[in-house]
């Protein structure tokens, strides 16, 4: 099944979740078709899309850099 709409979170365990869904079968899952939000475990997932320019890259470098820092200081030295 191939689903399309935003990416609102991704947890540690690559759980996700998404809004204003939209099946891209819906004649094959006519059940979907009323579906807006949904959650996806991470355990089942095969594949994520993700168009170039609809991610923030100045944002999530900050994001990881903010990881990295928190992540050196909270082991110890050595």
């Amino acid at each position: 099944m191939q689903m399309e709409g935003q990416l609102h979170s991704v947890d540690q365990f690559l759980n996700v979740k998404i809004e204003n869904v939209r099946v891209r079968d819906e004649a094959r899952y006519p059940q979907l078709a009323a579906v807006k939000s949904c959650f996806v475990r991470g355990s089942v997932v095969r594949y994520v899309y993700l168009q170039r320019n609809d991610v923030d890259l100045p944002l999530l470098e900050d994001a990881n850099e903010e990881s990295i820092a928190k992540r050196a200081a909270r082991e110890p030295t050595v």
